[in-house]
């Protein structure tokens, strides 16, 4: 295995290894339709409203759809929520039938994946006379312009970090790695003070797939795919599989084989996380609430940085982590909006809502929270982090179900059992890629 050529760019594995002893178019936000509510009313009904998160989300949502129908008597909101795992298929087949919710939490490719034409949800500027659409910037709005539609409310922006548990590191007798030179070490050190079982970072499937294009970024100083082309080759595709083949190897993360034997569906469940035997993630800035709530008493988590070590570049990417969708099909669009509006404009809706969905894109929102101490610290941390880092684009197809769930978990399963080369891996990976990509 060729692992010497993962250091181009400056960052040699001889060198670690002795460390260790706008979005698609520029249109503008043009109305479709003449606006088809006034907003002097508003009619009794029932609202379908789905969504994914933890629990804290899960609850505060909830508050805050209780304070709207208070607020507006008549209104009566239906909710259908869950974790994120799976969360997907089960909203998928609602948007192939006809049958999506009134308000639809929707990840930011799924307006790609489901709606590339406009038809599963409404354009919001027919209903901007009720959702205010004055508090969020033309620049992440275009984000969510796909079919000539305004398809979604972006929330927030968001990136991968790394997040440490700094217990589990203290216990080990050393401080949080601050670049990759340091985390091959601390892979060691796990490994001979704490013992086999414990490591420093863990990744799934998904998990390794992005830190593996992050790694590439930094390397390479290029887009994993730009305007719809695969930017990597055969061989640096093969670099980045034994990068993670390399983490393997250092003890830094455990292989896949085992987190399958923690019987856990994520790894904010996974009792490892939890007692802190696995100190670290890679994860949303605006997921860790979730890793941080499910810690056993006494532990700490904190925001790591990005590797300056990896290389040249600033590798890693940012995207609207998720918007609040109207289904084309509502009957009371009026009411969808303005239980939005609710949620993302209104200083009710914000201060029950807080980060729990990222440090909030709309202007009205942030300055709510700011003033309120509304923000959850670690939240904000990292995504200062985030922005002031990243540099490439996120292609909408890199988070589709069929990569996702076929081709990512194929090729990462098949390279830790052995199943597959790194060549083998990056032929299958390329060839996924490039379908889905439709070439």
């Amino acid at each position: 295995m060729k692992i010497w050529k993962l250091v181009t760019f400056g960052l040699t594995i001889a060198t670690l290894l002795a460390a260790c002893g706008k979005q698609p178019t520029d249109e503008e936000h043009t109305v479709s339709d003449a606006p088809i509510i006034e907003n002097n009313s508003y009619e009794k009904c029932t609202l379908t409203f789905s969504w994914w998160g933890g629990d804290s989300r899960n609850a505060a949502t909830l508050k805050a759809i209780e304070a709207f129908e208070e607020k507006y008597p008549g209104i009566e909101v239906e909710t259908n929520y869950g974790a994120w795992i799976n969360w997907e298929n089960t909203v998928a087949e609602m948007f192939v039938t006809n049958t999506t919710p009134d308000v639809c939490q929707v990840n930011w490719n799924w307006l790609y994946s489901y709606s590339a034409d406009g038809s599963v949800f409404l354009d919001l500027n027919r209903v901007s006379d009720v959702l205010d659409l004055s508090q969020f910037s033309d620049d992440v709005l275009d984000q969510c312009v796909v079919g000539e539609k305004l398809q979604a409310i972006p929330v927030s922006v968001t990136g991968r970090i790394f997040y440490w548990n700094q217990t589990t590191f203290e216990r080990a007798g050393i401080e949080v790695p601050k670049t990759f030179r340091e985390l091959l070490y601390a892979g060691e050190a796990f490994k001979t003070k704490l013992g086999d079982e414990y490591y420093p970072l863990v990744l799934g499937e998904y998990d390794r797939m992005i830190l593996m294009v992050y790694c590439l970024e930094s390397m390479y100083g290029k887009a994993w795919v730009e305007n719809g082309e695969l930017q990597y080759t055969m061989e640096e595709i093969q670099m980045g599989l034994e990068f993670i083949q390399l983490l393997e190897q250092e003890h830094v993360i455990p292989p896949l084989e085992i987190l399958l034997d923690d019987g856990a569906d994520s790894i904010d469940e996974n009792n490892k996380w939890r007692n802190g035997t696995y100190a670290g993630v890679f994860e949303w800035d605006s997921s860790v609430t979730k890793y941080n709530s499910s810690l056993e008493p006494g532990q700490k988590i904190v925001v790591g940085n990005f590797f300056e070590d990896m290389g040249e570049y600033h590798g890693g990417y940012s995207k609207v982590s998720l918007g609040f969708a109207i289904s084309e099909n509502c009957e009371y669009p009026k009411e969808a909006a303005m239980l939005i509006n609710f949620l993302l404009n209104e200083e009710e809706g914000i201060t029950l809502m807080g980060s729990e969905r990222g440090i909030p894109l709309s202007a009205a929102a942030l300055e709510i929270c700011q003033e309120k101490n509304l923000l959850d610290e670690i939240v904000a941390e990292a995504n200062v982090k985030v922005l002031e880092w990243v540099s490439f684009p996120l292609d909408p197809k890199f988070e589709s179900v069929s990569l996702r769930e076929n081709i990512y978990h194929d090729v990462m399963q098949g390279l830790g059992s052995g199943k597959y080369s790194t060549k083998e891996a990056a032929h299958i990976l390329i060839d996924g890629v490039n379908a889905e990509l439709g070439k």
